[in-house]
């Protein structure tokens, strides 16, 4: 009677998780496939030479138990490794390796000898992690610029390696928060799953890692320690543009950690549809799991991002100075970072309190002039063309009512076309407050409705301004 080699391999499996753990038994005997059973030789796939070789270096024991339990004394195990995985027009490559379970191991095909590797295992507890603690997702300011990538990454610290986010590529500019996050995710895992092993480093330590190992004779071990990492954030992997040895090592160790079911996290400048100088294999790979950009923060969060920096340091920035920062810094966060450092510091060498004098100050060669699709200067010199009244009284204190109209007008329309809060509006209007130009903006409206020339005034001004956003 033929023996099914699927149920040989099911009962083997029973004997197993009597002997190791669960996470060992998912991570090294769940991805084994049967092959095929023929007189007491039973033949099963592995996905890659480092899985045989961990099995025959670790599990030895274990494995003539299972065997011995199942097919008797004289059971035998032989090896299908998978050494390329292939892709839709090219069928996956195995090599076959007999007497298994500590026989020896085969040629590594360049006429010497293989010689098993001094391997040492790593300790979750004790090893570098290389992650900055103060990165969290309680500090990462969400947005509509960064929601999808953060929730994203959010399912990634409570599952790893377990969702569909597996790789999870992040890509956006400089400073917009992609190291932030994917050290948050880091830093999450470690904390509340501290049995995990996980490793954040970027491309350029990476690449001088490998060819250290290269020059020194140590792939194998240089592979085998990353092959331990159950969470691999690798920063910047567009860099690995156009060095193709190190691609290459990478795509192994990816294809390995993702078959066992660990988490592998990028970040990246572009999308992998815009890289270049890649392998497609490897390209291909980027796009199994989620992509997720992360682009430049609105004005809200830039906000927020200062009002959580500025907490964070124990200072009290006042909403109008908060607000004329998020406006004036459209660069990046990391220049924002920089700019209220700067603030922080001049404020403190000069013992004052900041406020939105000291911020135009001392800030006034670092950030740019308040921009907007139309400024507050042209709204000001068309409103003062218009009722032909004096630029500068506009922006005076004068209360005539030749002038407090047009003033309330502009007031208006810089409310109508332009980001910037009552408290920046009434700044520009000779340093009056926000209820000013409530008061302004609520004049100007009951004014159109009861006078039909005012609102045609209005109207016609509106025009105007418009042609200069178009």
């Amino acid at each position: 009677m033929e023996v099914d080699y699927g149920t040989v391999w099911t009962d083997c499996l029973e004997v197993i998780k009597g002997s190791v753990g669960e996470e060992n038994f998912n991570t090294w005997f769940k991805p084994i496939v049967p092959l095929k059973v023929e007189g007491d030789v039973l033949t099963i796939q592995v996905p890659s030479q480092f899985f045989y070789e961990w099995l025959e270096d670790n599990y030895v024991p274990v494995l003539k138990k299972a065997l011995t339990t199942v097919l008797g004394p004289s059971g035998r195990l032989e090896y299908s490794v998978i050494v390329d995985s292939g892709n839709t027009t090219n069928p996956p490559v195995a090599v076959h390796y007999p007497n298994g379970m500590g026989g020896k191991r085969q040629s590594n095909g360049m006429g010497d000898e293989y010689s098993p590797f001094q391997f040492k295992a790593l300790n979750p507890l004790t090893v570098n992690s290389r992650l900055n603690p103060a990165y969290t997702f309680e500090n990462f300011v969400e947005g509509d610029c960064n929601r999808l990538a953060r929730s994203a990454g959010v399912a990634v610290a409570k599952k790893p390696g377990t969702t569909s986010f597996n790789p999870l590529m992040l890509y956006g500019g400089v400073g917009v928060g992609k190291t932030h996050l994917v050290q948050a995710i880091g830093n999450e895992i470690r904390n509340n799953m501290p049995n995990k092993i996980v490793l954040y480093v970027d491309q350029n330590d990476f690449t001088t890692q490998f060819l250290n190992a290269l020059q020194n004779h140590k792939l194998q071990e240089f592979q085998n320690f990353y092959l331990q990492v159950d969470l691999l954030i690798l920063d910047d992997v567009q860099f690995l543009a156009g060095r193709e040895k190190t691609q290459e090592i990478f795509f192994h160790i990816f294809n390995q950690l993702h078959q066992s079911g660990k988490q592998i996290i990028m970040t990246s400048d572009c999308p992998p549809r815009d890289m270049k100088g890649f392998q497609e294999r490897l390209l291909s790979r980027f796009k199994w799991g989620l992509t997720a950009d992360l682009q430049e923060p609105d004005f809200e969060t830039k906000l927020a991002i200062i009002h959580r920096k500025m907490q964070a340091d124990g200072i009290d920035i006042p909403t109008e100075v908060a607000e004329y920062l998020a406006y004036s810094v459209d660069t990046n966060l990391r220049d924002m970072e920089g700019v209220l450092n700067s603030l922080i510091f001049h404020a403190t060498l000069l013992k004052k309190n900041i406020d939105l004098e000291l911020a135009k100050e001392v800030l006034k060669n670092i950030i740019k002039e308040i921009q907007s699709d139309v400024s507050v200067d042209f709204i000001q010199k068309t409103v003062s063309e218009y009722f032909k009244v004096d630029l500068e009284s506009l922006k005076s204190k004068i209360k005539k009512r030749e002038i407090v109209i047009p003033r309330q007008v502009a007031m208006y329309f810089c409310k109508r076309y332009t980001q910037l809060t009552l408290a920046l509006i009434g700044e520009n209007f000779g340093g009056r407050d926000h209820s000013t130009v409530i008061h302004a903006l609520e004049s100007v409206e009951d004014m159109m409705k009861t006078d039909s020339n005012f609102k045609l005034s209005v109207d016609e001004l509106g025009k105007k301004l418009k042609l200069r956003m178009n």
